[in-house]
């Protein structure tokens, strides 16, 4: 790389539009939509599409809700036509949706885009010529009046071609190509020429691309509403965009251009295109649909969706892409993990969507909250207690979140892999005793004197068997009284919370104690019983088991493994 880069690659020039307003202007309703997927993300397919897998993307834009769809290059090849004239003959175009054809400024290729039209309802020609200085001088070697003399005879042939077949409603668009790297005013007389050409009063789109994008977006913004103030008072021009992502600011590029007046956007899904893609116009729906603003595209299962597109391009869609990726919902990092849970938790139905790190609610787009939170080795206490109570309703208390997240870190760290809601089940459950808790045998409670009881029972303990007998204020104190004195060891119970796991006949009850043992060590016990008095010895139990725990860490990482 090159220490002073500004020798080779001068910096673009701003416009210099110095009232400017599109910075204050905010979005409120969703532009003119075309998909560009069957022409301009065909052509940068390595393998482009066949006619049947053309037929299914054409298909899916219908269902998403695009009402303008650009369908090829029908003098690209045979297939291009062969595809457009089965759209067609076949009837497939529904009556709300208009098709759209490109060619360049050739008359060859104008007459035969022309006639693969025949019979539409409706139809868009979108003609083309560059416009840039290094186009019109170095690849085609024309000064600017031999350029708009071309964008005259162009456009001319269109409007006689057109004009013959008037059983067809015909709306013309030109894009002045590589709009972003020319002179505004030689881009501005491009368009005059071409809606000349085509009769005043006709309905024309101008078509404005980042043909390579070049500059900030602001500075595109620009350009637009230069070109906007320009046009403004034509009520038959739709001023169009067309951004391409060689910066990787195509998604701004595009919401700035609405902002200074643009009525139309096209783009691909997901952003297939040239070299590093067009624009992603789920990208730009889905940030008007945070805003509340509605887009007017459906994407209520964007799965199925990305797998009919990546079926269709042989694509994969990055698993980090805004919205549809994979992994786009979720959450590796404890603080936010920890953020997430408490967020839920408080959340109501109908309440605002403020979850933090969730900008949009996955379930609005077919996802579930599943794999919203995902443990590995960057995951908190949160995580962990979230994947729990999601999928086996444990609501675990504070402090003991603390001290389970610690026997999960100790595997995490050892295995080195993400771990499931199962995995974390196995390992609570293999950590507090759950899969062989001693149960007491006939426990016997008694009330005394009306203001306390007695317990007796006989367990079943690692060390063998025991007979408790025990008096206090409740059965947890008695139990605990008992057990003390039949272990020789000094309990006492910290903290005691309990709740039911499900619902009517199949609901169980769930205690967690926190017990202080021989006044050097504070540990958790969890119970789970159809009985809640059980649920709450089996706890203290399973605190006092754990004490000096029979499992070690390698059989833990084995299992879970």
């Amino acid at each position: 790389m090159l220490k002073q880069p500004s020798s080779k690659y001068p910096a673009f020039k701003p416009i210099g539009l110095k009232d400017r307003t599109w910075p204050d202007a905010v979005l409120t309703q969703a532009p003119i939509w075309l998909s560009t997927d069957l022409r301009d993300g065909n052509q940068a397919l390595i393998e482009p599409m066949d006619v049947a897998r053309k037929l299914r993307m054409f298909d899916l834009l219908v269902k998403i809700g695009f009402k303008e769809i650009e369908v090829g290059f029908p003098a690209a090849s045979q297939v291009e036509f062969d595809f457009l004239r089965r759209l067609i003959d076949e009837g497939r175009i529904p009556a709300d949706v208009t098709i759209q054809v490109m060619t360049p400024a050739r008359e060859e290729l104008i007459a035969r885009t022309v006639e693969s039209l025949r019979g539409a309802r409706k139809a868009i020609v979108h003609v083309y010529n560059a416009v840039a200085p290094v186009w019109r001088e170095v690849v085609f070697g024309m000064s600017v009046p031999e350029v708009m003399g071309l964008v005259q005879r162009s456009v001319g042939q269109i409007r006689r071609l057109t004009d013959a077949q008037p059983e067809t409603e015909w709306v013309l668009q030109y894009s002045p190509e590589t709009f972003s790297m020319a002179e505004l005013d030689v881009s501005a007389q491009a368009c005059e020429t071409a809606i000349e050409a085509w009769g005043a009063g006709r309905p024309v789109i101008l078509n404005l691309p980042t043909t390579v994008e070049n500059a900030t977006p602001n500075v595109f913004a620009d350009q637009i509403e230069w070109m906007s103030r320009r046009f403004a008072d034509r009520p038959n021009v739709i001023l169009s965009v067309h951004p391409h992502n060689d910066r990787g600011t195509g998604t701004a590029a595009a919401e700035l251009a609405l902002m200074a007046g643009a009525h139309r956007v096209e783009g691909c899904l997901f952003g297939n295109g040239e070299r590093t893609g067009n624009l992603d116009v789920v990208n730009v729906a889905l940030n008007l649909y945070v805003q509340g603003v509605s887009p007017n595209l459906d994407f209520s299962d964007i799965d199925a969706i990305r797998s009919e597109v990546e079926h269709c391009n042989q694509l994969p869609v990055h698993p980090r892409h805004p919205y549809v990726g994979e992994l786009v919902y979720t959450s590796f990092s404890g603080s936010h993990q920890d953020a997430i849970k408490k967020a839920f938790a408080v959340r109501k139905d109908g309440d605002v969507w403020a979850i933090p790190y969730l900008p949009i609610d996955p379930k609005d787009l077919g996802r579930s909250y599943e794999a919203v939170i995902r443990v590995n080795s960057q995951s908190g206490k949160g995580g962990m207690a979230y994947l729990l109570a999601s999928e086996y309703g444990l609501e675990l208390p504070r402090r003991l979140q603390i001290e389970f997240s610690q026997a999960v870190q100790a595997v995490m760290d050892a295995a080195g892999k993400e771990l499931s809601a199962a995995d974390l089940w196995q390992i609570f459950e293999r950590e507090y005793g759950l899969a062989d808790a001693p149960v007491p045998l006939q426990p016997v409670m008694q009330d005394v004197d009306g203001q306390s009881v007695r317990v007796s029972a006989r367990l079943e303990l690692a060390d063998g068997p025991v007979a408790v007998d025990g008096q206090g204020n409740g059965p947890i104190e008695a139990f605990v009284n008992g057990l003390a004195a039949a272990t020789g060891r000094q309990l006492r119970v910290l903290d005691y919370h309990e709740h039911a796991i499900g619902s009517g006949a199949e609901a169980r009850a769930v205690a967690y104690v926190e017990l202080r043992v021989d006044d050097s060590r504070t540990l958790f016990g969890v119970g789970i019983d159809a009985n809640i008095v059980s649920a709450s010895f089996k706890a203290i139990v399973s605190g006092l088991q754990r004490v000096a725990p029979s499992s070690n860490q390698t059989s833990e990482i084995q299992q879970v493994g």
